[in-house]
């Protein structure tokens, strides 16, 4: 299967923007999310871009065995790829300090969890790799590419004071409140050398940065290319950053000067 588009679907949001590269928008909706659909497969992860101009949720995600039993087909573990970050922005990653559910419940409630959240100022080309019951936001001020499995199960432990939705019985419970690992995240700000840099292995998914004609040393399966900067040409049409390819990842393409990209592959069969 040749590298080809996925189809991309804008979803429109109070907390997203307005002011999006990338040919997301023309400047009339406010644009939180995109996400990269095949018309035919139902794939094993997602690929999504995020756009905040507010802070989000403070939430969790519940592990395959965890959502199973609640009935949902699978868990829910992410990665994230930060492409642009205002002067102060920052992640909420892990607590800062181990809290009990109890304890939890109790910040959740009251709010104070929003303090005891791991704060983190980012920059372009940081990555971190959020494992299912590792309680987490996004800041303002972020625009970032969200590697997931294909799951839609959130628990939201705290929002700010909006009039949402909570899920503080099945998030607690989902929940592993600590600090966040250093061994889950880095940058590629120091990539060097002459073939991608393979930047996580894990149950579900694998993940390379690359650039410019180092697509072709990925490894010969089925899988996802993500352009972020320069254009890629794969003989039916050149896309650039905005655009999702799925297929082969050893398919002919020729690139541009200055091509950088993400690839991902499934360690579940599409």
């Amino acid at each position: 299967m040749p590298l080809q588009p996925l189809t991309c679907q804008l979803f429109e949001k109070p907390w997203g923007r307005d002011d999006l590269a990338h040919g997301f928008a023309d400047g009339t909706k406010r644009i939180g999310e995109a996400w990269y659909l095949h018309p035919a497969l139902d794939l094993p992860l997602l690929v999504k871009w995020i756009f905040t101009s507010e802070r989000l949720s403070i939430q969790v995600h519940p592990d395959d065995i965890q959502a199973r039993a609640s009935g949902f087909l699978a868990g829910k573990d992410e990665w994230w790829f930060v492409t642009s970050a205002s002067k102060g922005a920052t992640l909420g990653l892990g607590t800062t300090r181990t809290l009990s559910p109890a304890e939890l419940l109790h910040a959740a409630g009251d709010g104070s969890l929003e303090h005891l959240m791991n704060w983190v100022p980012v920059q372009a080309g940081d990555w971190f790799h959020i494992p299912p019951g590792t309680i987490h936001a996004i800041g303002a001020g972020i625009e970032l590419v969200e590697i997931q499995q294909n799951s839609d199960v959130t628990y939201r432990l705290y929002d700010y004071g909006r009039p949402r939705e909570l899920h503080l019985d099945a998030g607690v419970a989902a929940s592993d409140a600590r600090p966040f690992p250093h061994n889950r995240q880095g940058n590629v700000r120091s990539a060097q050398g002459n073939l991608p840099v393979r930047l996580i292995v894990e149950r579900h998914f694998a993940i390379w940065y690359g650039q410019d004609d180092m697509i072709g040393d990925l490894p010969a399966d089925k899988g996802w290319v993500i352009p972020l900067t320069g254009q890629i040409d794969i003989g039916t049409g050149c896309f650039a950053a905005g655009a999702v390819l799925f297929g082969d990842l050893k398919s002919h393409a020729r690139t541009s000067a200055g091509f950088s990209f993400l690839a991902v592959q499934s360690r579940t069969d599409p």
